[in-house]
């Protein structure tokens, strides 16, 4: 009994039972049509080439990327779980592990277009208009320190962004200098007596943790709030909240995740909750004696990496002043 498909049978019989006319084809469909081709034509160069006409930053590119995108890759586009990293990695590219984002690694960002147009989001690619992939692309290079958040990316300045490893790369010229080599008969002289494993494929994902030097830790207990507080102010900053979520718990049974627990956190020294490894900045203004107040927390929050070159906090930031209060109304409703 034939073990192919019958489906096989039928187009084999086709085949075989087809005129001259048919003797290469099925003669099913038809040629396309060039509008119909152009249509699907999104074919984008390295120098721009097929670029579309549109434009995002990346304050707007935020609001897209925390709806389509972070769901895998993470509000800060940081990755979660097997999801794939889009940020950070600077320098890493000649470690024995190193990560590869669009800010690290990929030499053209025409091909980051290119590809969030066609294959994203996950599950529904292809339904971003080409202005919300300017402006996802934006928050993602700015998620990787390589424009401000007010940099208008577009068509006429996408070619401006200079990318960390556009010259990492090389023309792959094996066919003229290699293949000739490979084409004659192995050698099997000299062979080695034994193979030894000197090195696993697999990379145990386990960051080792710094250790808080003691002289990070305070000396007192931590100050506590005193300013008045507004209920009605606290609960719009609950909402707010949620783009925090990702990285930060707050109350009573919270724990720390890729950022520290923030329950009194509001007029409390910085660097000083137990159990969490501080970025060396950090540990170094906690030193000079940062009180979180609510000035001091409000400067941080609209702007991290202005606020404090180096943190490890990837979140860009909140631009209104309104979110900015609330979210730390908020915060005081969670003292020590």
């Amino acid at each position: 009994m034939s073990k192919f498909p019958k489906c096989a049978g039928l187009l084999a019989a086709l085949a075989f039972t087809a005129g001259p006319v048919m003797a290469e084809t099925f003669g099913l469909g038809r040629p396309a049509l060039p509008e119909e081709i152009a249509a699907w034509d999104g074919d984008i160069r390295p120098d721009g080439t097929g670029l579309p006409k549109g434009s995002g930053d990346a304050l707007i590119g935020e609001e897209i990327f925390a709806e389509q995108c972070a769901a895998c890759h993470g509000d800060f586009a940081e990755g979660i779980g097997n999801w794939p990293k889009l940020a950070g990695g600077a320098d890493t590219l000649d470690h024995d592990d190193p990560l590869k984002t669009v800010g690290s690694y990929w030499p053209y960002l025409t091909t980051a277009y290119d590809y969030i147009k066609r294959s994203m989001p996950y599950g529904n690619a292809g339904t971003l208009s080409d202005d919300e992939v300017y402006a996802t692309l934006a928050y993602i290079l700015y998620s990787n320190d390589l424009i401000p958040d007010d940099f208008i990316l577009s068509d006429e300045t996408l070619l401006d962004v200079e990318m960390p490893n556009a010259e990492g790369f090389i023309i792959d010229d094996r066919a003229e200098t290699e293949y000739a080599q490979w084409s004659d008969a192995p050698c099997m002289e000299k062979c080695k007596s034994a193979v030894n494993i000197t090195m696993r494929a697999m990379v145990l994902d386990v960051t080792p943790q710094e250790e808080t030097s003691p002289e990070a830790e305070p000396e007192e207990a931590p100050l506590m709030v005193t300013a008045a507080f507004d209920p009605a102010l606290a609960a719009e900053g609950e909402k707010v909240f949620r783009k925090c979520k990702a990285c930060h718990q707050i109350g009573a049974d919270a724990k720390n995740k890729s950022g520290p627990i923030l329950t009194g956190v509001v007029g409390s020294p910085a660097g000083v909750v137990e159990g969490f490894s501080y970025s060396k900045p950090l540990i170094k203004v906690a030193e000079s004696g940062l009180i979180w107040s609510e000035k001091e927390l409000a400067a941080f929050l609209e702007k991290p990496r202005a606020y404090l070159k180096g943190t490890k906090m990837s979140f860009a930031g909140l631009r209104k002043e309104a979110d900015q209060r609330a979210i730390i109304e908020y915060l005081k409703s969670y003292g020590n």
